[in-house]
């Protein structure tokens, strides 16, 4: 005798906020095509205008490989001081109680809020040759007004809380358990934090040291007023690119602006790629 077959159970359906996959998808494509990819893409097709010759002596041109070599150079030179002295920041504030660590905490966002040109002039005021530390410094020989280093000097500011926030929320999750062990079988202190705090932070510090490094790039207003903007010296490429437009050679400042579009977009894949590399070693490890 045969028996029907017991019905299936139903599978639960779940529910959520937003919709399906297909429109949140849809949704994002649409969204990020339109804020993101449309515009970058008249770089290229506004570059398109240009001969093959013609592109590749406005993008090489001996004044537009000096803003290169300063703006690149300058932003991975201010993301590498921001990723140690981030992490300093983010350790003191998760690792010890002092009177003001609120002000402190609260400070670290002032960059986020500070209009960069505001900040360009206070910058500039501070590091002139009669302001408060420039009139210390320059008889010392160090000039940062008005000099490459001033740009440094900038970006380091403007970049500093894009690694404290992003290490921050990790130190505080952080097993300490883990570091009294460390410590109990015998490991020093520079020991705990390479074998056993480091690991567990890189990936933040990486992420931090991009950030840091991509908003160092196309930073404008806090430079220009500090870096004096000498053709060949202190000239940075986003305000090349301005005076470019100024002077409405738009397919010249196209032009320039993809070359700093697709170095930037490589430099930031390595970094991803690096983390990618980084997270498949730990998790190696774990298994």
């Amino acid at each position: 005798m045969l028996h029907p077959l017991p019905a299936r159970p139903r599978r639960a359906q779940r529910f959520g906020v937003l919709p399906g996959f297909g429109l949140s998808m849809g949704f994002t494509v649409f969204y990020l095509s339109l804020i993101v990819l449309i515009p970058l893409s008249t770089l290229f097709f506004k570059s398109a205008t240009l001969d093959w010759q013609t592109f590749w002596s406005a993008v090489t041109a001996p004044r537009v490989l000096a803003s290169y070599r300063l703006t690149f150079g300058a932003a991975l030179l201010a993301a590498l001081v921001n990723l140690v002295a981030g992490l300093a920041v983010a350790w003191t504030l998760v690792r010890y109680e002092f009177p003001g660590k609120k002000v402190v905490d609260a400070l670290v966002d002032l960059p986020f809020a500070l209009p960069t040109a505001v900040a360009g002039i206070a910058l500039t005021a501070l590091y002139a040759s009669n302001g408060w530390m420039g009139r210390w410094l320059e008889p010392l020989g160090v000039k940062v007004a008005y000099a490459p280093l001033g740009v440094v000097v900038a970006l380091i500011f403007i970049g500093l809380p894009f690694v404290v926030r992003t290490v921050q929320p990790v130190l505080e999750d952080a097993e300490r358990e883990l570091e009294e062990a460390a410590a109990s079988l015998g490991a020093s202190r520079l020991q705990t934090f390479l074998k056993v705090l480091l690991p567990t932070i890189l990936p933040a510090l990486l992420t931090g040291f991009a950030l840091a490094f991509a908003r160092a790039v196309g930073e404008y207003g806090s430079v220009v007023f500090i870096a004096g903007n000498m053709p060949m010296v202190s000239e940075i490429t986003p305000l090349l690119i301005i005076t470019k437009l100024e002077q409405y050679d738009y397919a010249g400042a196209a032009s320039i602006a993809l070359v700093m579009l697709l170095l930037s977009f490589v430099l930031l894949l390595f970094i991803n790629l690096l983390q990618w590399w980084q997270a498949r070693r730990g998790l190696g490890k774990n298994v």
